[in-house]
């Protein structure tokens, strides 16, 4: 059993197996389209206005990503990852019901630009890291607390222990700064921006920015330990299994940009349609039937892309009438179509027992729609495309970048981008990267 510490600081890109760098790279790609198609939302535009107005730069710089102005590296992360959360596309871990890669990713580009150039192999290896150390911190969390936190409350953690491996603490610095992301991370109500959908998301961006805050204040003699979700006694069960068991492996990915929990009533309502050649207009009214918090994404007219993403009526209706849902069918120039909101406005929401039972670990979903002659159709039950037992293909991966990035950046630059991070570690390296992410989108 290899501690914490040894984790943190020792593992190598030698000592990850194949399988699991070759995953990191595909996260890595998945991240990458989704921030680039962030930077398309209102969200992405107020969040970087308002990092180089109150973040600006000072000893240490770091990049906007697609935009190329110089901030402080937390003001780096914020900004980036809040892009990437602005597009609910990213990556998610079911046991923490959160995402672990958008905390990941904006920590090391901001600490690596400005502490150390990394080759491609110790940035991989740092990748796997921070998602080996994310998803346990998501878990303790969960497990020692009553209510149900965003994942920037345990996101800080993850980005604070990177930040103490990319700046080289020591033990005791190491155990504060990971204290302080503890303390200072967000621990913003999830379920409220589900009720109440706003561009406050699920927190990542004031996560990586008090993570890195934290690793920068470690350094400098600020104390904070100890982080009571990584040494506390009753959560040790959860950090054991470190470098042996790859939880990276069991990350999922969105097939869609709307959260996850409407994502298995979308394939049920697509599969069902599909299968008995119904249209749009042939609609009377659907039911879906799922757990509770997926009843909880109840806007039905959205008046922004947050609602549409934080909603179960509007993806369903509008994949079944535009026959796709990508970001342009949660744009704001989508959201008044007659007949999408002609159906958002018909589904009942109705919660299930046994769905509730099998929640985290699995959401089911299964729909009825009744004809406008009166027949009802019931579909299987379905759960989410691109679930950990069943992931989206490499193929699949590749297409989503493409739909995410190509019509942003163009189609030759999202190509090259694609190209640098396959062959991350091999002959491509952290430099590649950062270069080909500065130019503006």
């Amino acid at each position: 059993m290899v501690s914490f510490q040894n984790f943190l600081h020792q593992t190598s890109y030698d000592d990850i197996p194949h399988e699991v760098v070759d995953f990191s790279r595909r996260c890595l790609l998945d991240l990458v389209g989704v921030l680039i198609s962030g930077k398309t939302t209102e969200l992405s535009t107020l969040i970087c206005n308002h990092v180089c107005d109150q973040f600006g730069a000072g000893s240490k710089t770091s990049s906007i990503l697609l935009d190329g102005r110089k901030v402080s590296p937390a003001g780096a992360a914020l900004a980036n990852g809040m892009t990437i959360d602005s597009i609910d596309a990213h990556d998610g871990y079911k046991p923490t019901k959160g995402h672990v890669g958008c905390h990941v990713l904006p920590t090391l580009l901001a600490l690596c630009e400005a502490e150390q150039k990394m080759d491609g192999k110790a940035f991989l290896a740092s990748l796997v890291v921070g998602y080996e150390l994310g998803g346990r911190a998501g878990i303790a969390l969960h497990a020692s607390v009553p209510d149900y936190h965003t994942s920037g409350a345990w996101g800080a953690v993850t980005s604070a222990a990177l930040g103490a491996r990319i700046l080289k603490l020591d033990k005791a610095q190491s155990r504060h700064a990971i204290g302080i992301g503890e303390y200072h991370g967000p621990r913003s109500q999830m379920m409220r921006c589900i009720d109440h959908p706003t561009m406050l998301k699920d927190g990542s961006g004031w996560g990586v920015m008090a993570g890195v805050s934290a690793a920068y204040l470690a350094k400098s003699g600020f104390t904070g330990a100890p982080a009571i979700t990584v040494e506390g006694d009753d959560i040790k069960e959860y950090w054991t299994d470190l470098g042996e068991n790859w939880t990276i492996l069991e990350q999922y990915f969105k097939a869609y940009p709307v959260c996850r929990w409407a994502q298995p009533g979308t394939e049920a309502a697509l599969a069902l349609t599909k299968a008995n050649n119904i249209k749009p207009e042939d609609i009377k009214f659907i039911e879906a039937h799922t757990f509770l918090e997926g009843c909880k994404l109840a806007t039905r007219a959205p008046q922004n892309t947050e609602q549409a993403q934080y909603s179960l009526p509007y993806p369903v209706a509008a994949s079944l009438v535009y026959g796709k849902l990508g970001a342009e069918e949660i744009s704001q120039n989508k959201l008044r179509d007659k007949e999408v909101l002609r159906l958002s406005n018909s589904m009942k929401l109705i919660e299930n027992n046994d769905y509730n039972a099998a929640f985290p670990a699995q959401r089911y979903a299964h729909v009825v729609i009744e004809l406008n002659s009166g027949e009802p159709l019931t579909s299987e039950r379905h759960t989410a495309r691109g679930d950990p037992e069943d992931h989206l293909t490499m193929d699949e991966i590749h297409q989503k970048f493409h739909v995410f990035a190509s019509p942003i950046i163009g189609e030759k630059r999202a190509s090259e981008i694609e190209t640098i991070i396959m062959q991350m570690g091999e002959s491509k390296n952290l430099d590649d990267l950062l270069a080909a992410l500065m130019l503006p989108a």
